[in-house]
């Protein structure tokens, strides 16, 4: 372990079920379900990670000497670069075509999950920082002969400690909603261009008018037959957006369920009193995480009033500070969601690979952000003199 703390041991473990759901949480917080010890175990009891996915869990756990859990990281050794949202394809490709061995490699991530959020947890009060935990997985890779880690959609203040030790930094795009203190979703419209603001009610009117209910439910509310629903819902939208299986099984969404309770947020629209399309939220202490949508049906705008709109309500209803959409989608603009950037930073062992992709990343990122600043323009909110 680090020289500048000797006293620390890390470890590696291959299931999060050998490290106590208190002690992780106590390093992982409560602000985002998607590093909680809850949402991994479901993922892992689920089979939706794991050997046979390409996602073996390779948890990494700091102790100092007495044992005590200091901090840790969600992390897997990957054989390929699937589910990710981060692409990395074309660094294994060149790497590979050069006669190296790009894979397996250590991925540190919530599964599936392009939600930004802490990864190198770390105990408060512990007296170190991301820099320790960082520097083990660094000695853990070099000592498995692994090709690199990957620690994505990281925070902000990560990234740039990280960057600070030497790794490469990435930055991504995403598209997040702020709420700016509206008392009711008729408050946020007011803040749009006309324009703007009438598409959005014309879009809410018509997917109102196709017959659907819509209901946003919550943890003890949604039934096992709404997940059998969402989980056809899911496989259908997988098989025809990748046109390959789906890695969630359909045991992972029950216990989803089960073990975060109100957390979990769906947005289901029924007709004839039968689920036929829905959208995956998890509740974070300051977001919403938009996270799945599938339907069976084809309607008018269906996909924005329940992955959207009703995510909007939501967050207003409860008071939260954003939503947070997911990944891709420069529709999401003109509905009220506008880009940030997402983070990434990425430990490359061999020295060529490495200078490679150090000077692509440093053309990539101030062209990622040039491209942020003019999705930006592209707001739909009311400018000074607009109606």
């Amino acid at each position: 372990m680090p020289d500048t703390a000797p006293s620390l041991s890390l470890s590696l473990h291959p299931s999060i079920a050998d490290i106590p759901a208190l002690d992780w949480d106590a390093c992982a917080g409560l602000t985002n379900p998607f590093v909680s010890h809850a949402f991994l175990l479901a993922l892992e009891e689920s089979g939706s990670v794991g050997a046979r996915t390409g996602w073996l869990p390779q948890h990494a756990a700091l102790r100092d000497e007495s044992g005590q859990l200091l901090a840790c990281a969600a992390m897997y050794a990957k054989t390929h670069s699937q589910g990710e949202y981060v692409f990395d394809h074309g660094w294994a490709d060149a790497f590979e075509r050069a006669g190296g061995r790009y894979y397996p490699k250590l991925q540190v991530a919530a599964p599936f999950s392009p939600v930004p959020g802490p990864r190198l947890l770390v105990r408060e009060g512990s007296g170190i920082g991301v820099e320790a935990l960082a520097q083990g997985l660094v000695q853990a890779c070099g000592q498995l002969d692994l090709s690199s880690i990957h620690v994505t959609f990281c925070e902000a203040r990560e990234w740039e400690a990280l960057g600070e030790a030497g790794w490469l930094q990435r930055i991504g795009t995403q598209f997040h909603w702020t709420n700016a203190g509206y008392a009711s979703f008729d408050d946020f419209l007011a803040a749009l261009a006309s324009r703007k603001r009438k598409q959005i009610k014309r879009e809410r009117r018509d997917a109102e008018a196709s017959g659907f209910v819509c209901k946003t439910l919550r943890g003890h509310e949604i039934t096992p037959r709404h997940w059998e629903a969402f989980h056809r819902f899911y496989v259908s939208t997988s098989d025809k957006k990748w046109g390959r299986s789906a890695y969630l099984k359909k045991s992972f969404w029950p216990l989803l369920g089960e073990r975060l309770g109100d957390k979990v947020v769906l947005m289901v629209a029924e007709q004839d009193g039968e689920p036929v399309a829905g959208a995956l939220n998890l509740l974070g202490q300051d977001a919403l995480y938009g996270r799945n949508w599938g339907c069976l049906v084809d309607a008018p705008f269906l996909h924005f009033e329940l992955c959207y709109y009703r995510a909007i309500d939501f967050a207003i209803e409860h008071k939260l500070p954003r939503v947070e959409a997911g990944a891709q989608g420069e529709h999401k603009i003109q509905r009220g969601y506008l880009p940030v950037p997402t983070y990434s930073a990425h430990w490359i062992e061999h020295r060529g690979l490495r200078r490679a992709v150090a000077d692509f990343l440093a053309q990539e990122r101030p062209a990622m952000m040039r491209e942020i600043e003019a999705l930006g323009e592209m707001s739909p909110f009311r400018k000074e003199g607009e109606g």
